[in-house]
């Protein structure tokens, strides 16, 4: 069983930048493709960023170069920098490691873009 930690959630104001991590309790980097997802209120989830084993990056089409995903294989850990932040930016961002059948889930944790 593979353990995802999300932390760097917060209060910003709008053009602000974050930068979220996500720990996994295991090495799956090599194998899993890691996303991040978000979930506005009342919305369903979506991707906002994805990087494969190889590294290759990908983006929901509303990030529009805001954002980097990144990941660090040695430390376990992705990254999602977020930078011009928005109001609709605000959601609970959850990170996801995807391999065929098996998809494991963090915890959230909670994105706020507001003066």
């Amino acid at each position: 069983q593979v353990q995802l930690v999300e932390s760097g959630g917060g209060l910003v104001q709008p053009g602000g930048s974050l930068r979220l991590s996500c720990a996994a309790s295991t090495n799956i980097f090599r194998n899993y493709v890691m996303n991040w997802y978000r979930q506005i209120s009342g919305k369903q989830r979506e991707v906002v960023a994805t990087i494969s084993s190889s590294g290759r990056t990908n983006y929901g089409d509303f990030v529009k170069g805001r954002f980097t995903i990144s990941k660090d294989n040695a430390k376990n850990t992705v990254y999602l920098q977020m930078n011009s932040l928005k109001p609709e930016d605000t959601a609970v961002y959850y990170c996801n490691a995807w391999l065929g059948f098996t998809s494991y889930w963090g915890q959230g944790t909670q994105v706020t873009v507001s003066s």
